[in-house]
């Protein structure tokens, strides 16, 4: 990946140390905090998946994604059927 140069940014100027020393942590911001529900991110404990790297055609994919959200499940599923 190419790097880019880096430029000021006026509206989002890195933070100073007075920046970090004034920083307060969000939950004393409740209104705020709710607006940035917390994710339980990650596979579940006990998940037997495997994360892996392969190569589908674009075509499959899409068809797969056209379905809306799921497709990874379902791909799962196809996959599953056609072991036998």
């Amino acid at each position: 990946m190419p790097k880019k140069p880096v430029t000021f940014d006026h509206d989002n100027p890195e933070w100073t140390e007075a920046d970090f020393a004034g920083a307060r942590p969000l939950d004393e911001y409740p209104e705020l905090a709710a607006a940035f529900p917390k994710s339980k991110g990650g596979r579940p404990r006990g998940s037997n998946k495997v994360q892996v790297s392969l190569r589908i055609d674009r075509d499959i994919i899409a068809k797969f994604k056209a379905a809306g959200p799921g497709w990874q499940s379902r791909m799962n599923e196809a996959l599953r059927r056609a072991q036998g």
